[in-house]
Order: structure tokens, then sequence, then C-alpha cells
């Protein structure tokens, strides 16, 4: 069995972040799980219900792996996390930044500037924790165990062929749709999530059934909660197409953004 830990990493410890899970037999991937923190992993894990509204935290390495691996009933060969990670201290733009923002700018998908202060330690102890456990951050060659860095913006548009970033995101939905009501708002980004959802079904099996969408008058914390589950799973999905030698680092020896390219997709995760 093969198993894929995907995180959409919070740059505050304020904040929760998504988490996802996939394996695969027989080169057949499903989903084992998805949620919104950190938490809700590891009551899932100790056969807890987890508390309905997540809470921010931030990554022990060693108690998510042990986590992960209880609940994938396998090791983790793959930590595929959306967040600005390098073997060297991030003060500025790195090159990997930079180079993904060449390539897909004119796509609406640019990399955030990472700094110090965010993620600042964060990024610094969540790298070192998972090395410490032997997943070594890839910049180059693909290894396993190990800890590659994903976005999932470059990725979707790869992924679902479309023409630019596409508008996702709870936080933004007013800039996305500057005329619309409150109602036409949502109702837009649900019908996008509703595209991303049903993309990840086609290819892992069980990703609609861990990713309901919330009600459409959700207040904005369950609805953040829905789309960090829903990074996490792009970032699982990204750590398949890396697994399966269909994504590429963008960088250099210090940092790298892999990610998937159409043009090498002789076939898809989770179709035989």
């Amino acid at each position: 069995m093969t198993a894929i830990l995907g995180i959409d990493a919070a740059w505050t410890a304020t904040q929760p972040s998504g988490i996802a899970l996939v394996s695969s037999e027989a080169g057949r991937w499903r989903v084992t799980f998805a949620g919104s923190s950190y938490g809700h992993l590891m009551d899932s894990a100790a056969g807890r219900i987890p508390s309905f509204r997540p809470s921010g935290s931030v990554a022990e390495a060693a108690a998510v792996l042990a986590a992960a691996e209880q609940i994938a009933g396998a090791p983790i060969d793959l930590v595929a996390v959306d967040m600005p990670l390098s073997l060297e201290t991030i003060a500025e733009r790195r090159v990997s930044d930079n180079v993904v923002s060449k390539t897909y700018g004119a796509r609406h998908c640019s990399t955030h500037t990472p700094s110090s202060i965010r993620p600042g330690r964060i990024s610094d102890d969540l790298r070192s924790g998972f090395a410490q456990c032997g997943y070594k951050l890839l910049t180059q060659d693909l290894a396993m165990p190990g800890l590659l860095e994903v976005y999932p913006h470059p990725a979707l548009v790869e992924l679902t062929g479309a023409p630019r970033r596409l508008p996702y995101k709870v936080g933004k939905i007013r800039d996305y749709w500057p005329t619309d009501t409150a109602v036409g708002r949502r109702t837009r980004l649900f019908e996008t999530w509703r595209v991303i959802v049903a993309s990840l079904d086609g290819r892992l099996s069980g990703a609609a059934d861990v990713l309901p969408l919330p009600p459409i008058d959700a207040p904005t914390w369950q609805m953040k909660a829905f789309e960090d589950m829903l990074d996490a799973m792009v970032c699982a999905w990204v750590g398949i197409f890396a697994f399966e030698g269909t994504a590429v680092p963008f960088g250099d020896e210090t940092s790298a953004i892999w990610i998937p390219q159409s043009h090498l997709l002789g076939r898809q995760p989770g179709r035989p």
C-alpha cells in the first residue's frame, strides 16, 4: 500500500490546517480521511468524535504521522504541504516563488510572498520536525519517505484545464464577483467547489463522500473549514502525481514547488 498525506498548512498558529489522506492498492487510489485541523486527525485516529468547529495549532510531525498511519493502516510515503518550505531560512521570495510566478503569472497563479514572520518559524519547525522523522524536504528528485511543497492554484489549472486561477477562496468572493449579491457570490463559489470536488472524485474514489458541501447559508468559519479540507485534498492529489512521475519541481536545490504537468499525464491518478 502507498499512502500520501496532504496538509493545507496555516501560516499562523491560531488558524486550523486542513488534512487529507489518500492510499493506493494495486494502483487504485482512494480517500481514507479528510479533516479541517490537526485535532480532527488526532481525534479520528483515537476513535473520538472530532469537535464540530476546528481549532488552530501547529504541526507536531511525529504525532501527525502516527495518527495518519493509524488511519491508513500503513506508513506514510509522502507528505505534500501547501506552505513555503526551504532548506534555508526563508526571509524573502525564493527562487521557487519567482519561477512559479513567471510560469503561471499569466494564469493568475503567482505565489504569495513569504517572509521571516509569515510563515517564519512555523515553516522551519514543520520542515525540521518531518526531517527528524525521516521525511527530508525534496527539491529535485523524488525519494520516499519525503516531504513536498505544493501549491493548489497552478495544480488546479493544470489538472482541470482552466485558463486561469479558479475562484474558490471564501475570503475573496467580493473580489471575484463585486457586483453580485451576497447570495449570488455564494452561489458562484459553490459552483466552483462542485467543479473541483467532481474533478477530484473522478480520480480519487470517495472524494465526494468526504467532501460534502456545507449549507449555502453556513457561517463563514464553516465554509473556510470546507475550503481547508478541499485544499488539503488537492495537496494529496498533487502528491499522487509526484509519486507517479507526472509532477515536477519548480525551484532550485534549496526549495521547490511540485506542480503536475498536463503534458506528462499519460494516465490520471485513480484510473487503471
